[in-house]
């Protein structure tokens, strides 16, 4: 049943285009009526006549009958002719509902299926017509400029607050429920096989040298600290500015020679940890008890929403900067993402075939709730408004089957005639 005008909802409308629409469908209409008019005139003009006007007469009679009849068919699907009740009339306001049923079938069934949409993606050529697209700096420029607005909007939006319940709500409890002592020892195991602490610990060394070679005085007066009050001072001075050399020379050899024995030490030390950490319990448990120590501590959260801003900041900072180290990067990429587009056909063939699937999937998933769309909006119509929208839309083109009808009877008529003639 249709929903009353006074709670329909009104159906969207551009007022320019309904009025160029209200113009054609009257200037047609005209043209429909004229022909009428004239196959009327010129029926009684003739009436009665025999020879070639008796042929023009039964035209005439028979373009009357089409033009009625048509007309009576194309104001049907809209109204009641006349405002007569006339059984199976005023098709759409009545039975509107079951037309938006059968345009959701329709579109269900014709448009929503896998090979239909696999051909038009594979038609479309999405990646060449992307990669063509992206050749051109302007349109790279404006990808990159548009990812970065997007990107400084979301992280505009992340408060502090929401970034303290993460951490409190989602990653410490999650932390917490983690055994942290398997997880450490295999990632160290892993570091030490591939060497990969050797880096940090030449740069640990090399700062250890710079700052024993630059603080020679701040180093002797904290070891002088630690000296037997009963020492003398000068005796002191000696074993402490003895100390710092030594220190430094020690630290020389380690930097420079990537044997050394501390090197291995150290490699062996880290080594043990990490199979301790894996295998063994005291271990594993003297770990766990640092992580909760670690996280209950208060600073743990304030340190997270610390590092989040400062991140948050320089990140900001670069996307608002269009000729920064992000920005640039992001362009670097797109144009050479473009490149591999415009001469990979096997990638290009990967991406239409994944943009298929992707859009296969949408589609079984969702495209019963999409064609839904059509049924669900056709219900909430009034039937009366429906029907003036739908006539205003299609009712131009309606009127041409009136002028046909008007002009086939008219031939129709005459070949009656002529055959009526030709019996008799």
């Amino acid at each position: 049943m249709s929903t009353s005008a006074s709670t329909a909802p009104m159906i969207a409308s551009e007022p320019a285009a309904d009025e160029a629409r209200r113009r054609g469908l009257r200037q047609m209409r005209t043209v429909a009526v004229s022909l009428l008019g004239l196959a009327a005139v010129v029926y009684v003009a003739t009436l009665g006549q025999e020879g070639f006007l008796g042929f023009v007469n039964a035209g005439a009679e028979a373009s009357m009958v089409g033009a009625i009849a048509d007309w009576f068919a194309v104001t049907a699907l809209f109204k009641h002719p006349l405002g007569l009740p006339i059984p199976h009339t005023a098709l759409i306001p009545r039975r509107k509902n079951d037309l938006g049923k059968g345009l959701e079938e329709f579109v269900g069934e014709n448009f929503l299926q896998e090979g239909v949409i696999r051909e038009r993606v594979a038609a479309a050529t999405i990646s060449a017509r992307v990669g063509t697209w992206l050749t051109d700096e302007v349109n790279a420029r404006r990808v990159v400029d548009e990812v970065a607005d997007l990107a400084a909007l979301g992280l505009g939006k992340v408060r502090d607050d929401q970034i303290e319940d993460f951490f409190t709500e989602a990653l410490l409890p999650r932390f917490r429920e983690e055994p942290v002592a398997p997880l450490a020892g295999g990632l160290l195991a892993e570091v030490v096989r591939d060497d990969l602490h050797h880096g940090m610990v030449d740069l640990a060394l090399e700062e250890l040298h710079r700052w024993l070679v630059g603080n020679p005085d701040t180093f002797i007066e904290v070891i002088g600290e630690r000296a037997p009050w009963w020492a003398p001072p000068r005796l002191n001075e000696v074993v402490t500015a003895r100390i710092h050399t030594e220190a430094v020379r020690w630290v020389t050899d380690i930097r420079d020679d990537p044997r050394h024995h501390a090197r291995g030490a150290l490699d062996e030390v880290l080594a043990q940890l990490a199979q301790d950490l894996m295998v063994d319990p005291d271990t594993q448990e003297r770990a766990e008890r640092l992580k909760e120590r670690v996280l209950a501590h208060p600073q743990v959260v304030t340190t997270g929403v610390s590092l989040w801003n400062a991140l948050r900041r320089a990140l900001l900072a670069s996307l608002n900067d269009r000729d920064g180290a992000v920005c640039q990067r992001l362009l670097a990429e797109l144009s050479t993402f473009a490149g591999n587009l415009n001469t990979d056909a096997e990638l290009r063939k990967r991406l239409d075939e994944t943009a298929a699937g992707i859009a296969v999937f949408a589609v079984s998933r969702y495209g019963a709730e999409v064609t839904a769309v059509i049924t669900h909006t056709i219900e909430r119509w009034d039937g009366k408004e429906a029907a003036r929208r739908i006539e205003l839309h299609v009712g131009r083109d309606l009127q041409f089957i009136r002028i046909n009808g008007t002009i086939v009877g008219g031939l129709v008529g005459v070949l009656i005639h002529t055959a009526s003639v030709l019996v008799q």
